[in-house]
């Protein structure tokens, strides 16, 4: 087979499987160059997957928490010798920059490293009964078969997040990456497999969300589904789950502030602003899309905020000197720019870019220049919707308690961060912003393995992920009460 390193094969019950119909996948900075091609399947093929994660499923719950913790410790360290190949094919088919990639990986690792532990610490609680001769503890247990499916956006951390907790709690997991993104999605499962991973244990099938997807939500041998994507698809996917009564976790979009006070430092927040704006080309859900400015700094942040876009180096993702890569695809390109022209009619002020870059190199890929629209008001569409892209709104406010009403003035939240060294200030910020993640006098970006990660509002559906609550969601609670008695006695349980 051509390209054969490149291609993307199913893997159902033990074995790579081809349908024999094939998409092509298109580096997004060179639409002329084709990385190679995933396999399309369908209903059929996802039901296999599904019955051979069920098949798996009775004998991969028994296999004692730590060994399948043990497993997973394998894989952290497979992903670590595959850490440079691993990078390169994420850049190449999502458009990152290669330091970008490699720092994904590199938080890939550190995940896999920590979740690894959830299998000698995944217990429950012993708790003291009100009756004599009783002894009361709590357990988890695995659900079942779970179904996995992940974005375009962090196609290694993202997957890596989710299959490690589900395994670690014995679930059994059938995976679907992005279509965008299926190069990077097999060269995970491997790293799974070659670790040691029993057939059937984890199946990995690529296919279009509308019948891939759609089995993978109403199968009736699912147990559960875990999804990160658009907010269109994760509230249909969740009205979904709840009328079939499957366990369902959802994170979806974000429309995040940052927030420099007259006090804050204006060069660090400017910095944070820019990082958090243009790094990944803005393509994250922690992405910063708004910075709200009190007054007396907001002219001074503005300039500063220019000069810095200005040196924001746009090309190549495999070059070491460029910073900022493409769009994903044609689609989220369009989206963009779209956006950019609504900026335009809104009346908001375009301050830098807006434009499409087709010089040079650049000419047939998804290239766009860091843009920033100052004078935005709160409810415009550029500062209400997400973007996905690199664009800016800056806001500016008169004071900290109008900030705060800017900052939750959207229907998502996800995270947020405040610039300040007021600390009074800064505690009531972490207090009344409607967020699942605050940072305080850092980017709004950005998170650690062993901490959850998570939204409100019509960002998150369900319990937080990574950290030691990440394999809540994989397990059911069990309560158990033991009468160790010899005789019989009167229970007062109501």
């Amino acid at each position: 087979m051509e390209n054969q390193n490149t291609d993307v094969l199913a893997h159902i019950g033990g074995e790579w499987i081809t349908t024999g119909n094939w998409r092509d996948n298109i580096n997004p900075a060179n639409t002329q160059e084709i990385i190679g091609r995933s396999v399309e399947c369908g209903t059929v093929e996802t039901k296999a997957a599904i019955a051979a994660a069920k098949a798996a499923f009775s004998s991969w719950r028994k296999v004692p928490a730590p060994v399948r913790g043990d497993i997973i410790a394998k894989a952290a360290r497979l992903m670590a010798e595959r850490k440079d190949e691993l990078a390169m094919a994420l850049s190449r088919e999502e458009g990152k920059t290669l330091a970008e990639s490699q720092g994904e990986v590199q938080k890939s690792i550190r995940i896999l490293e920590f979740l690894s532990g959830e299998g000698r610490r995944n217990g429950g609680d012993v708790i003291p009964s009100e009756m004599v001769d009783t002894f009361c503890y709590t357990t988890r247990q695995p659900l079942g078969v779970v179904s996995l499916i992940t974005p375009w956006n962090f196609p290694v951390a993202i997957p890596t997040w989710k299959i490690a907790p589900a395994l670690i709690a014995g679930n059994t997991v059938v995976f679907k990456p992005a279509s965008l993104t299926p190069l990077t999605g097999r060269m995970v499962t491997e790293i799974y497999l070659d670790a040691g991973l029993p057939p059937g244990v984890l199946n990995f099938i690529t296919g279009p969300g509308s019948t891939v997807g759609e089995e993978m939500i109403r199968h009736p041998d699912i147990a559960a589904i875990s999804f990160t994507g658009s907010n269109e698809v994760g509230m249909k996917l969740s009205a979904t789950a709840a009328e079939l009564h499957k366990k369902c976790q959802c994170e979806m979009g974000g429309k995040n502030p940052l927030v420099l006070l007259e006090d804050g430092d204006i060069d660090q927040a400017v910095s944070a602003a820019l990082k958090g704006a243009f790094g990944s080309t803005g393509q994250r859900c922690t992405a910063t899309s708004r910075v709200i400015v009190e007054r007396p700094v907001y002219e001074r942040f503005v300039g500063k905020l220019i000069e810095g876009a200005k040196e924001i180096r746009v090309g190549n993702p495999l070059s070491d000197s460029i910073q900022m890569g493409p769009s994903v695809d044609a689609n989220q390109f369009a989206e963009v720019h779209k956006y950019i022209e609504i900026g335009k009619e809104e009346g908001a002020k375009l301050c830098i870019g807006g434009n499409k870059i087709t010089a040079g190199e650049m000419a047939n890929g998804f290239f766009t220049e860091p843009t920033i629209f100052s004078d935005v008001k709160p409810d415009m569409r550029i500062a209400q919707e997400e973007i996905f892209g690199p664009v800016l709104a800056v806001i500016p406010v008169d004071s900290f308690d109008a900030a705060i009403d800017v900052a939750n003035g959207v229907q998502y939240g996800l995270s947020a961060s405040i610039y300040t060294r007021d600390l009074a200030k800064a505690q009531r910020f972490v207090e009344m912003i409607e967020v699942g993640i605050t940072h305080v006098n850092a980017p709004t970006v950005g998170g650690e393995a062993q901490l959850p990660f998570g939204g409100t509002k019509a960002t998150g559906v369900g319990e937080r992920e990574m950290g030691t609550t990440a394999i809540h969601f994989y397990s059911e609670l069990k309560t158990v009460y033991i009468n160790y008695a010899s005789q019989k006695q009167e229970t007062n349980l109501y």
